[in-house]
């Protein structure tokens, strides 16, 4: 929380110090500004670089090590189900939400264009061509995975590692702990070198900010506030549809459901952590929702650990506000494979820190979509806000799949 906000007074600062300069500061402070914008573009390329590596070897060792929970009985087949289930679901509510705000509400064209040229990002048009159907479905085999990798053509990647995954999960335990453990300690290597990359995001965010200051002056604010706007509108649905989907589904009943979402609610805003809050969750499910035990110890600590309701919900919505901005309009293929990608990466996002977690999870839909990541810094810097709604979302949807899973349970015993 306290980075966060560091960040987003550092989006502030680098703001406010470019358009003073803009308006008339000396040639020599104007050089040294010059400088620091570049400082930025090199932090942007230090989290650019983790980005494949940590989304194959997170998605190769979480998907691996679902053979374990798959077998391991009625509860958790159901639980995994009603988790992929949900998360397209709220995917696909996210993809028609969001385009549906922003052709009521598009942003300025000045406004949009001072962000990307600012950015650097240069034209997507031509990046994000459609394609036609059989083009589209050849494109999600590579040939070469490594030059798929090299040219930004992220579906095909983490195609490539969900199938790997798969194929590891089907090894023999002695065979699949060695695979498991290299992908598991390559995604922990990458961690740590983002960990070093966002220590300095303060830093990196100041000088791409100012490059915005420099650029356009104040010209861009307005679009950073109506990013902000549509990603927590859009989430802010997602959360009101799994709670009235929550309040059905309770054994105990709506008001006991809105009983125990209270608490825990407030325990995920002030901590904006999943984990934190399962302590409060476990409380509310065995005491106002009646949820046996058993069921609840089960339930909400896989939720917690393999479910992230908001994560496409919210990552679409920041992908499809960049396409945006670059004036592109995605096809229906690539809104699907944006659609898949942001499923893949809502499992290999878990147990990721929030900041990295952002990046790691947006950039991939984001090049899904034929659209350039280097916005993401200048949004990252605002996510301490929306990742206050991210959790929310999060707690109420795995107390409501809980719910849903005990009433499930409550039928089959009859």
């Amino acid at each position: 929380m306290k980075q966060g906000l560091y960040v987003l007074l550092a989006l502030i600062a680098g703001v406010v110090a470019g358009a003073l300069i803009r308006a008339g500061a000396p040639q020599g402070v104007a050089d040294a500004a010059g400088l620091l914008t570049s400082l930025g573009d090199v932090w942007l390329a230090g989290l650019q670089m983790t980005l494949v590596p940590l989304i194959v070897a997170v998605l190769v060792s979480s998907i691996a090590g679902l053979q374990d929970t798959l077998t391991a009985g009625r509860q958790a087949r159901r639980a995994l189900i009603a988790f992929a289930i949900l998360i397209l679901a709220a995917g696909t509510f996210s993809i028609l939400a969001t385009q549906s705000f922003l052709a009521v509400w598009p942003v300025a064209p000045d406004a949009a264009s001072a962000l990307v040229a600012a950015a650097g990002a240069g034209d997507a048009a031509a990046a994000a061509a459609p394609l036609g159907l059989g083009e589209w479905l050849k494109s999600l085999v590579p040939t070469n995975v490594v030059k798929a990798a090299a040219e930004g053509a992220i579906l095909p990647v983490v195609l490539f590692a969900c199938v790997f995954g798969f194929a590891a999960g089907s090894l023999p335990a002695e065979r699949r702990a060695p695979v498991t453990g290299f992908f598991t300690a390559v995604a922990d290597t990458m961690l740590v070198v983002i960990g070093w990359v966002l220590a300095l995001a303060p830093l990196g965010v100041f000088g791409l900010a100012l490059s915005l200051g420099l650029n356009t002056g104040l010209d861009a604010v307005g679009a950073l506030g109506q990013y902000l706007a549509v990603v927590c509108a859009v989430t802010v649905a997602s959360i009101l549809i799994i709670a009235i989907g929550g309040t059905l589904v309770a054994g105990a009943g709506p008001a006991a459901f809105l009983r125990g979402l209270a608490p825990v609610s407030v325990i995920a805003a002030s901590t904006q952590s999943s984990v934190a809050s399962l302590p409060a969750m476990l409380k509310s499910a065995m005491g106002p929702l009646e949820i046996p035990p058993k069921l609840a110890e089960f339930a909400l600590p896989l939720a917690v650990a393999m479910f992230r309701y908001t994560s496409p919900v919210a990552n679409l919505a920041v992908a499809l506000f960049v396409a945006h901005v670059h004036g592109v309009e995605p096809s229906l293929g690539q809104l699907v494979a944006a659609l898949l990608v942001a499923f893949a990466v809502s499992v290999s996002s878990v147990g990721l820190p929030g900041q990295s977690s952002f990046f790691a999870s947006v950039a991939p839909i984001c090049l899904a979509l034929g659209v350039p990541v280097t916005v993401l810094p200048l949004l990252l810097a605002l996510e301490v806000v929306p990742d206050i709604f991210r959790t929310i979302g999060n707690v109420t949807a795995d107390l409501a799949v809980t719910a849903g899973l005990d009433r499930a349970e409550r039928r089959s015993d009859t």
